[in-house]
């Protein structure tokens, strides 16, 4: 099922325009796509029977809204990635970054309060 939310960086951006504004007409999500994303009407007609035939938005009587919230597409393409970058592994995720410059200390604890939550569930 999260297969069909891997949204592309342009399909993303629009989808981001929905969430942030929903439920909007249709005919203000084309203006803001050709401000935003300097879309023609045509091509944020065309995103949009997209995402809607894959399920991720709904148009509904020229109403624009989301089925699919932001977070879970989110943490489906985070999965997609710690997979094929890191073996799966959000360790390698985790020291990869802290090569590449040093953890704040906020960052520290902040994974830090994320592993004992993480600890706590498996009790």
């Amino acid at each position: 099922m999260e297969e069909k939310w891997k949204l592309h960086d342009r399909e993303y951006e629009f989808a981001c325009i929905v969430w942030e504004n929903e439920p909007i007409a249709s005919g203000e999500l084309a203006k803001l796509c050709a401000q935003q994303l300097r879309w023609k009407r045509t091509t944020t007609y065309t995103v949009l029977k997209k995402l809607c035939e894959r399920g991720i938005l709904c148009n509904d009587h020229a109403m624009v809204s989301a089925l699919v919230k932001k977070e879970m597409v989110q943490r489906a393409e985070s999965r997609r990635f710690v997979e094929k970058m890191f073996d799966n592994s959000i360790s390698h995720l985790v020291a990869s970054f802290a090569e590449e410059r040093p953890l704040r200390k906020e960052e520290i604890e902040e994974l830090k309060a994320l592993i004992d939550a993480c600890e706590e569930d498996e009790k």
